[in-house]
């Protein structure tokens, strides 16, 4: 049978609404029942969506591109329908980042065999169908005259869907606009183009310098500062935060602060780790000028008096740690607390020999956790941490039970709660010769199944709160306590605060002065 492209066309776009768009369908329905008044509207849905991916295909196929790019799609797409109908997630330029960032590791821990169905279903199989079928082929200019029609055709069903439920469509485009954010492939094609063109337009970019007046005084004792940066560690898991569970044993008998309400300033590692590092607030961040502006890291190191060592156990800095030591310890070469996977606890090994090196620096040293990275949650703590039973040992969230997916979680909520205690005993060695401190933030929050929705990377403004709402806690050693307003802190713990403190609060720590310094933004000194 031969086919013109147009028919490919209408046919495969068919294909896309029917097959790819389950999660589209399923979250619409929620706010759309199924119900006599609503099946024309539901039906109108459809059927633009098909005249939308219509208008787009015909706009990119031409003879030489259409099978190309509708493989490209049907690949492409499975993956996005595998993803938005498993986990919740949406496929926007945020998630492409995190995607393209994402390490060998990490895509592995996502392989499942329903994935393997879904792109032989959605991938393979109507790939080849595309590859084998004949397309009839007319003159240039009859080709150009089918297309115009198609597109003026897929245009007018959209006007006239639009137009005949005028008062459906208000609501959807303007209420319910995330609904939009779930179809499948015209929201993440839209997402690609706005990631591309921000690329391109920052390419050759040169970094812009902050906090160049960045200066310490000299003090009689140096400071030796952890910046603990979490994974995936939402606040209400923490016994610390009132959780039924005991998740925060080792934490409960040290001298902390536990800040219960921080907010992170974004649902996933790519966004939140280079936006808590930047002066910038959550509202004016720009995750695309990111790369190409300085953090906090740079002003500490424009001092020329702190050593700075980054070590990360997670997929990277995200380009926070550029211009610093950076170490990888996602490997056995670097880090000695390695089985299945490489530990946390790997990173607090060797410290010594760094501060020993810049005894006559003050020292930050980061560490970027693993932490509570899913879907293996499993995987994330050893076997002596596995209190809460049974556990879901999958990566397939949504074929556990809630209490198994819940269990795993809190088990390494447990580990990370041991982490940060050998953390602080680490510290406390150095007491008595350096002013000693800890701050721990976990980068964003995590979806455990509430409303279907698992892991992170929601769009913030339709994120859940288990996606923005964070552990964090501080530490002080006795000599740090004698130079900041303790008491005051402690009083204070409960103030709702954002990763948009952390910039002040390490330059404050440091007692750095410089123009980029806002003390009433330091978490520690903005009462002293």
């Amino acid at each position: 049978m031969k086919f013109t492209q147009n028919r490919l066309i209408f046919i495969t776009s068919l294909f896309f609404v029917f097959f790819y768009n389950l999660s589209f369908f399923s979250n619409t329905l929620k706010v759309y029942p199924l119900a006599f008044s609503n099946v024309g509207f539901l039906i109108s849905l459809a059927v633009t969506l098909w005249a939308a991916i219509v208008f787009i295909l015909e706009l990119f196929s031409y003879k030489k591109t259409i099978k190309p790019l509708l493989i490209f799609l049907l690949f492409a797409s499975s993956f996005a329908a595998y993803f938005m109908d498993t986990y919740g997630v949406i496929i926007d330029d945020g998630m492409l980042i995190n995607a393209v960032q994402t390490n060998v590791n990490e895509s592995l821990g996502l392989l499942s065999f329903k994935l393997i169905l879904y792109i032989l279903f959605l991938g393979v199989l109507p790939s080849i169908f595309i590859y084998k079928v004949k397309i009839n082929y007319q003159s240039v200019k009859k080709e150009l005259i089918s297309k115009m029609i198609a597109i003026f055709i897929a245009l007018c069903v959209i006007g006239l869907s639009v137009f005949a439920f005028s008062g459906y469509y208000a609501s959807f485009f303007r209420e319910h606009k995330p609904l939009r954010q779930h179809t499948n492939p015209t929201f993440w094609v839209y997402s690609v183009g706005k990631l591309t063109g921000s690329l391109l337009k920052n390419q050759n970019k040169e970094v812009v310098k902050i906090g160049l007046d960045a200066k310490i005084e000299n003090n009689p004792r140096k400071k030796v500062v952890i910046m603990v940066v979490g994974e995936a560690a939402r606040w209400d898991h923490f016994s610390l935060n009132g959780y039924s569970r005991e998740t925060n044993p080792m934490l409960k008998k040290e001298d902390i602060v536990n800040l219960p309400n921080v907010y992170s300033c974004g649902t996933s590692t790519a966004y939140s780790v280079p936006c808590m590092f930047s002066i910038k607030t959550r509202k004016e961040f720009d995750i695309d000028d990111a790369p190409y502006e300085e953090n906090v890291l740079d002003v500490l190191k424009h001092t020329g008096k702190v050593a700075i060592i980054w070590r990360d156990n997670n997929s990277d800095s995200k380009k926070v740690a550029d211009r610093v030591i950076e170490q990888d310890y996602r490997t056995s070469k670097n880090n000695t607390i390695c089985d299945s996977e490489c530990r946390d606890d790997g990173m607090l090994v060797g410290l010594d020999k760094f501060i020993e090196q810049n005894k006559d620096k003050d020292i930050l040293i980061v560490l970027h956790q693993m932490g509570n990275h899913g879907p293996e949650y499993y995987k994330r703590y050893t076997k002596d941490f596995e209190k809460f039973t049974p556990t879901c040992k999958t990566n397939q969230l949504e074929s556990c039970k809630n209490e198994e997916i819940v269990n795993a979680y809190d088990n390494v909520i447990l580990y990370t709660d041991s982490f940060l205690s050998k953390t602080i005993n680490f510290l406390k060695k150095y007491d008595t010769n350096y002013d000693t401190s800890m701050i721990y933030m976990s980068d964003h929050g995590e979806s455990l199944g509430e409303n279907g929705v698992y892991l992170h990377g929601m769009p913030y403004m339709i994120a859940p709160e288990a996606q923005k709402h964070v552990g964090a806690v501080l530490w002080f050693g006795d000599s740090t306590k004698k130079t900041i307003p303790y008491q005051k802190i402690v009083q204070n713990a409960n103030k709702e605060y954002s990763q948009d403190n952390l910039f002040h609060t390490l330059l404050g720590l440091f007692a750095v002065k410089s123009s980029v310094y806002d003390k009433s933004k330091d978490m520690i000194n903005e009462n002293k």
